[in-house]
């Protein structure tokens, strides 16, 4: 009994340990867009978003979520959303259950938890997450990515006390945006199939709802053996996780259901082929206009 319930007292004895040098920390990592982004007022009469915000934003979330939330142009997601019908009606429950509950579990979050444990707490999952990182990119035959995440999870478990510290990142082991079951079915040639709304789990496609269960098994919050330990785990991860999205929540503006899913397809196709495909197509474009192959049309 008494080994059971070592990982909760040692988890808060070590956020408390840390807090002298965690004060250092000078910027709200989940601070809100309405205080932090500089807006510009064009002719038009609209707001928009300068370039630095823009750049935070790219840095913050791995991708700009202006452009992830535009959809007017590129692939026309809707043909691969035949469900629609019921998809709507799952978000339009979501959409309550976050309103009423975890979003103002998530903006108290912000507002109480001081900028450094937001740090330690974020750093702490997002190690945590290195091990799922790790396996897929091995079952992807991506072994330059699977060996970062190893050291990453080896060095910041260790140097960086359970993962609290990102001391990694300083030693050349950046972070990647992250690896799944999905995306190792997606490698392997399985197809995404319908776009789909889970209850409460959110967006999803037909591929990636059974490779949930493969990442719930790769999770280590999964192993932790006292249960209430291992459900306070899990409902942190998920307010710091929804914490961290209030800022680009700002952007969305319109139809909220087509904008995330847009959104979530979008990102899904970038992660699954790690940008590759999208950047060597733009660059033989423009070598292809450079050479005078290829006209530039005006409606672009």
């Amino acid at each position: 009994m008494l080994g059971r319930r070592v990982l909760s007292p040692w988890l808060m004895a070590a956020l408390i340990a840390v807090s002298p040098v965690g004060v250092l920390a000078q910027e709200d990592p989940f601070g809100g867009a309405a205080t932090e982004t500089a807006v510009q007022t064009g002719t038009d009469g609209q707001s928009n978003t300068t370039n630095d915000e823009s750049g935070s934003l790219l840095d913050e979330y791995g991708f700009d979520p202006a452009d992830e939330f535009g959809g007017e142009d590129g692939e026309d997601f809707s043909q691969r959303d035949p469900w629609e019908g019921f998809n709507r009606a799952v978000f339009s429950f979501n959409d309550g259950a976050d309103r009423y509950v975890l979003k103002p579990a998530a903006v108290s979050y912000r507002q109480i938890t001081p900028i450094f444990m937001q740090y330690g707490v974020s750093n702490f999952f997002s190690n945590l997450g290195e091990v799922t990182n790790t396996l897929n990119g091995v079952l992807q035959g991506n072994w330059g990515q699977a060996g970062n995440d190893a050291g990453r999870l080896l060095i910041n478990t260790t140097i960086g006390i359970g993962g609290l510290f990102d001391v990694a990142k300083h030693m050349g082991l950046e972070k990647g945006d992250g690896e799944d079951f999905g995306q190792t079915l997606a490698v392997w040639g399985v197809p995404s199939g319908p776009y789909l709304v889970l209850p409460l789990l959110g967006p999803s496609t037909l591929r990636d709802t059974p490779a949930r269960v493969v990442d719930f098994y790769t999770n280590p919050l999964t192993y932790v053996d006292h249960t209430p330990t291992r459900y306070a785990l899990k409902a942190t991860d998920i307010v710091q996780s929804r914490a961290s999205l209030l800022k680009a929540e700002s952007l969305l503006q319109g139809d909220r259901y087509v904008l995330l899913r847009d959104a979530y397809l979008q990102r899904r196709d970038f992660l699954i082929v790690d940008g590759e495909v999208e950047v060597q197509d733009e660059a033989e474009a423009a070598e292809a206009i450079d050479q005078g192959e290829v006209e530039e049309s005006s409606d672009y």
